[in-house]
C-alpha cells in the first residue's frame, strides 16, 4: 500500500491544539494508561469535528457533555485488550466486550461512552469486509489504515499532542475528501469506504478528490460484499446530512447507486408528465432539498427526506406515450409505494419505518386536483384520516414536490394547498378528525342489533365508520336508523 505522508508544520500543529478541549474524563483515562506504560490518543470524528468547529463537537472548546452533538469518545491505545479491560476495571461505570475479537473494549464514564481500539495494522481477506486482526506497534500505521486523512488524525492524552501524519489538517482546509493511502488499495481492503465518501460529502459538504472518485467508478460493485445494515446505516446517515443531494449525486454519478438502489439512477431521462424539468431524476433531487428547507428547527426528518426520494420510482414503470405525444404516469404513486416497500425491506429498515415512508409515497399525489373544486368535506376527512399521524409530513412533502418554473402556476399550487390546510383546520375544529370514529360503537352495535361478538359487529363499525367520513357527526338516532337499514339490507335483521 503506496501512503504519503503529508504532516503539518510545528506551527500548524499548536493551532491544531488550541481548538481541541479534552473533557476530564479523557485526561483522567490517559493518566492510568500512561501510569501503566501506555499511549493514549483521541481519534476519529471527534478530533476532526473539534478541528471543524462543528456545533455540539464534544472536544470543541466550552462544549458541556451533556451538550454535545456526539456522546462517544474513540480512543486508539498502545495496550492489548485485556491490558485495557484491567485498567478499566475500578474506574469505568460499566465495560463491555463485544469488539474485543478486534481489539476493542467498551465502556461508560460519567454519561461518557467510551471504545479503546488496540493500534492495529490489519489486513483484510477482501471478499467480505472483515479484518483479519493483526495488533500494530505504532499509532502511524494504526492511522494509515483508516478511510480518510480526516480521520486519520489524533490527539494524545493526557498529553496533549496533535499528529497528523497523512495531511488531514490540509485536507481538512480544503474541504476535500482523500485517503491516508492509494484509494483503490482502501476501496478494496473495505468497500464501504466509498459509501462513506458520500456520506461525508452529505454531512461535511467536503468534495471527493478526483483519485478517490475514479476509484469509486472503477469499484462500485464491490460493495455487493457489504450487508444491507451496513448500507442501510449509511444511507440513513446520508439522508439526514446537510447536504444530501451532494451525498446523493456521488451515489449515482460514480454507479455506487446501482448496487443497492437501482431506483434512483432509473429516474434519469425519464421526462415528467409536465415537460418542465430536465427529468425525473433532477425533479427529484429537488424535491428532497425542498423537503430539507420545510423542515424548521425539528429536522433533520429521515421519513420526509426518504419519501421526498422515494416519491416518483414508479414513474419508469408507468410512463406511457399518449397518441397525442404526451407523457403520462398513471398509478405511480401505487406502484411506487410497492416498490418502496420492496427496497427499503430488501435493506433492511424497520416495519414501521417502511410502512410511513411508503404511506406518504403512496399519498403524495392525492392533492392535485383539489384546484378544481372537485373535494367534498368527505374527500377531505379521508385524506386527513389516510394519513393520520403523518400528515405534517405529509404537508410538507407535498408543498416540496411543486418544482414548477412556472410561477403563475407555482403560486396557483401554493394557493390551492394553503386552502386544502385551512379546510382541513377548520373541519379539524369542528369535528376532531385525528379521532374520527363511528357514531355507534361495538357495544352499542351488539346491543341494537340484538347481536353477539363477531363479524357482523366489525362489518357494521366500519360502515357506521364510512359513513362518518362521508357525512360528518350524524346524530344518535340518525346513526341509529342507519345501522339499521344497513343490517337488514344485510340479511342480519328482518
Amino acid at each position: 500500500m503506496s501512503i504519503s505522508r503529508r504532516e503539518p508544520s510545528e506551527q500548524q500543529r499548536r493551532a491544531a491544539a488550541e481548538l481541541i478541549t479534552v473533557p476530564p474524563v479523557a485526561d483522567e483515562l490517559g493518566q492510568r494508561f500512561a501510569a501503566a506504560g501506555h499511549e493514549l490518543y483521541l481519534v476519529g470524528g471527534s478530533v476532526r469535528d473539534a478541528l471543524l468547529r462543528r456545533p455540539g463537537a464534544l472536544l470543541s472548546a466550552g462544549v458541556d457533555p451533556a451538550d454535545a452533538r456526539e456522546q462517544d469518545l474513540d480512543f486508539a491505545t498502545s495496550a492489548h485488550p485485556e491490558q485495557t479491560l484491567e485498567l478499566l476495571t475500578g474506574w469505568a461505570e460499566a465495560t463491555w466486550t463485544t469488539g474485543i475479537a478486534f481489539g476493542t473494549i467498551g465502556a461508560q464514564r460519567r454519561g461518557l461512552r467510551i471504545e479503546i481500539t488496540t493500534y492495529r495494522a490489519e489486513a483484510y481477506d477482501r471478499v467480505s469486509r472483515n479484518p483479519i486482526v493483526r495488533y500494530g506497534t505504532n499509532l502511524d500505521d494504526d492511522l494509515a489504515r483508516r478511510d480518510f486523512t480526516v480521520n486519520a488524525m489524533a490527539f494524545s492524552v493526557p498529553g496533549h499532542e496533535f499528529v497528523d501524519p497523512y495531511g488531514g489538517l490540509v485536507d481538512l482546509a480544503g474541504k476535500t475528501l482523500r485517503t491516508p493511502g492509494a484509494p483503490a488499495d482502501s476501496f478494496a481492503d473495505d468497500p464501504l469506504r466509498m459509501l462513506r465518501a458520500a456520506r461525508f460529502a452529505a454531512q461535511l459538504r467536503f468534495d471527493v478528490d478526483p483519485a478517490v472518485r475514479q476509484a469509486i467508478v472503477e469499484m462500485a460493485a464491490d460493495l455487493g460484499r457489504i450487508t444491507a445494515e451496513r448500507i442501510r446505516d449509511e444511507l440513513t446517515k446520508l439522508l439526514i446530512g446537510a447536504d444530501p443531494v451532494a451525498g446523493l449525486r456521488l451515489l449515482v454519478d460514480t454507479g455506487l447507486a446501482e448496487v443497492f438502489l437501482p431506483e434512483l439512477p432509473a429516474l434519469r431521462m425519464q421526462i415528467d408528465e409536465h415537460a418542465q424539468h430536465k427529468d425525473v431524476y433532477e425533479h427529484t433531487l429537488t424535491v428532497v432539498n425542498n423537503a430539507v428547507r420545510l423542515e424548521g428547527p425539528d429536522g433533520p426528518d429521515f421519513i420526509l427526506r426518504m419519501a421526498a426520494l422515494m416519491h416518483d420510482i414508479g414513474k419508469p414503470a408507468t410512463k406511457a406515450i399518449g397518441a397525442d405525444g404526451g407523457v403520462s404516469f398513471h398509478h405511480h404513486e401505487v406502484v411506487g409505494a410497492r416498490m418502496t416497500r420492496h427496497r427499503m425491506k430488501a435493506l433492511k429498515f424497520s416495519k414501521d419505518t417502511i410502512t410511513q415512508v411508503s404511506r406518504l409515497v403512496a399519498l403524495h399525489l392525492r392533492f392535485y386536483g383539489y384546484g378544481r373544486g372537485e373535494w367534498t368535506d368527505s374527500a377531505v376527512r379521508r385524506y386527513v384520516t389516510d394519513a393520520a399521524e403523518l400528515l405534517p409530513r405529509l404537508h410538507k412533502l407535498v408543498r416540496s414536490d411543486c418544482t414548477t418554473r412556472n410561477r403563475r402556476k407555482a403560486a396557483g399550487l401554493a394557493r390551492d394547498y394553503q386552502a386544502l390546510e385551512d379546510r382541513i383546520d377548520r373541519i379539524q375544529a369542528e369535528e376532531d378528525l385525528a379521532r374520527v370514529r363511528p357514531d355507534l360503537d361495538g357495544n352499542a352495535i351488539m346491543k341494537l342489533l340484538d347481536i353477539p361478538p363477531g363479524p357482523a359487529v366489525g362489518a357494521a363499525w366500519k360502515y357506521l365508520k364510512e359513513l362518518r367520513l362521508e357525512r360528518g357527526p350524524l346524530p344518535p338516532d340518525e346513526a341509529e336508523a342507519e345501522l339499521f337499514r344497513w343490517a337488514r339490507d344485510q340479511g342480519i335483521i328482518a
